[in-house]
This record gives structure tokens, C-alpha cells and sequence, in this order.
């Protein structure tokens, strides 16, 4: 494999991004998910504390995805990118697209020209299947490609068939499945998820991060080799040129340290191309969330 440094600075190749990261202020209130057992990622976490873990792994930048269903959020993280353009290429925000339905532009009016903003996103994963048929939410993601935005698709792995549905719906707009669709990672995957991933993959505007892996591991102690055929399997439905490496910084960190990740996947991905190894490491995320060159 070549070095990582090498692979990103190389002329040839696109830039290093870490596809799916986090930033938040950190209040039990707005973040009561975080549990006990996830203790370590109650404290803030910023731009600042990224950019030593993105430079130590040779990444050149990250996608900040929301972590609030706020337009209070989108807005912060915005700013962010405003004030840290080497860390954060793009931002995946939060917008009431149900709310708002096919009006759902009107919202973006206050943000009109801020480049960072790449892509929406809305935890399905706490919703049940039939908000995915919603007609108002429906309507607000069919005005998605004329406003210049993807979606992320944030689901479980029982979702699954109800997502493909919704991916259905609309051929337009690019669309990327987050964590794999978080299955349970033990022994040999299921073969329900295995079904439904080169299923949803036919879909040719769908990508998938290759992201939030080691925290779907019951124990939270895994290995290269466990995660291995669940990495397999994403990359024999979609292809190198559909995956994207995502830390799920610092959501990760409950399971595993920043580098332990990157070096996993660049483990993982050891034996495909220089080509297909930069697809993963950036260049699927730089075309799907329109970041240019540096």
C-alpha cells in the first residue's frame, strides 16, 4: 500500500476527507443519547480539537454532519466553516423538511451563497418507516437537486427496505447511506442486511460511507478481521468508486481512537488500486459532496 501522505499530495489524486464527523457544545439536554456507557464524549468537541487528529492521518479536511435536528445547529456549523475552511470542506445540515415540504427553499434564503453547504440530513433511524412515505417530506427532498444538495440517508439495518423505497422515489438526487445502515457487527453478517445492501446499491445515485462501524459491535471490541466481511460486503455491492471513508468522530471514540479507524480502513482497502483506495480515502466523498481541489 502506498504511504497515505503520498496517495493524498499525489497530483494525480483527489484530496484525503474524512466524510462524517461531528461538532457539538455539549449539554445532557440536547444530548441525551449519550448515555452513560458513552461518558467520554460528554464534553465539547470543535474544530480545533479535529484538525491535530485530521493532520496526524493525512486527511486534508472533513464533512461536518449534524448531530441536532436544529436549523440553530446548521447555522453554528456553518460558521464553523466559515472560521475553519481547512478543516471542514462541507457541511451536512439539518432543515424541517417535513415541515416545510415543497417550500422548503424559503429556509435557505437567510444561508443563500454559503458554498459549505452540501447536503441535508434527518435521523430516520429514530422515526418509523412510514415518515420515510410522508408526502411533505417527500416533497421538501424533490427540491433537493435544484438547490444544489445531497441527502444522507441515516438508517438501521431493519430500515433498510423502507429506505430503497424512498431512494425510489427520487432518481435525482444524490443520496449516500451512512454507517453501512448500522447493522449488528458479530460473526458473519446478516444475511437480510447482505440481501438489502446490493439491493439498495443497484441504485446507482447512492453512495455509502464506510463510517460508525465499531460502535454497532455489541462489546465494543473488535478487530480488522471482524469488521472485514461486513467491509466486504459494501465494497462488493457498490464499488470502490461509491464508498467513503467517515470517522464518526468523536462518536467513535467510545470504541476506538481516531487513528485506530483510519488505520483499519486503510488496512481494509490495502489490497484494491491506488485508484480505487483514493475513491475511498476522498475521492467518492470530494465528487458526491462537490468539494474542489486545493
Amino acid at each position: 500500500m502506498r504511504n497515505p501522505r503520498r496517495l493524498g499530495a499525489d497530483p494525480l489524486y483527489p484530496m484525503q476527507l474524512d466524510s462524517h464527523q461531528h461538532f457539538w457544545r455539549y449539554h445532557p439536554r440536547d444530548y441525551d443519547w449519550i448515555d452513560d456507557r458513552m461518558a467520554a464524549i460528554r464534553q465539547d468537541f470543535t474544530p480545533t480539537d479535529l484538525a491535530p487528529r485530521l493532520s496526524a492521518n493525512a486527511l486534508d479536511g472533513s464533512i461536518a454532519v449534524q448531530a441536532r435536528q436544529s436549523l440553530a445547529e446548521t447555522a453554528w456549523l456553518l460558521e464553523l466553516a466559515a472560521a475553519h475552511p481547512h478543516v471542514i470542506r462541507g457541511v451536512v445540515g439539518w432543515l424541517p423538511l417535513r415541515e416545510q415540504g415543497a417550500a422548503i427553499g424559503d429556509v435557505l434564503a437567510p444561508w443563500a451563497g454559503r458554498a459549505a453547504l452540501k447536503g441535508v440530513r434527518h435521523v430516520l433511524q429514530g422515526e418509523p418507516d412510514a415518515y420515510m412515505a410522508d408526502a411533505a417530506f417527500n416533497a421538501a427532498l424533490h427540491q433537493l437537486p435544484d438547490l444544489g444538495l445531497s441527502y444522507d440517508l441515516l438508517v438501521m439495518a431493519p430500515q433498510l427496505p423502507a429506505a430503497i423505497a424512498l431512494v425510489d422515489r427520487h432518481p435525482e438526487l444524490p443520496m449516500v447511506l451512512d454507517h453501512i445502515a448500522k447493522p449488528v457487527v458479530r460473526g458473519a453478517p446478516d444475511p437480510s442486511w447482505v440481501n438489502a445492501i446490493r439491493e439498495l446499491a443497484r441504485r446507482e445515485h447512492v453512495c455509502c460511507k464506510v463510517s460508525g462501524i465499531v460502535t454497532e459491535v455489541p462489546d465494543w471490541q473488535w478487530t480488522t478481521d471482524e469488521i472485514r466481511p461486513y467491509f466486504e460486503t459494501v465494497l462488493e455491492a457498490f464499488g470502490p468508486q461509491r464508498l467513503m471513508f467517515g470517522s464518526d468522530w468523536p462518536v467513535c471514540l467510545v470504541a476506538a481512537d481516531y487513528a485506530d479507524w483510519a488505520n483499519c480502513v486503510r488496512q481494509l482497502i490495502s489490497p484494491l488500486s491506488p485508484d480505487e483506495q483514493a475513491a475511498i480515502m476522498g475521492g467518492t466523498a470530494a465528487r458526491f459532496y462537490r468539494i474542489p481541489s486545493p
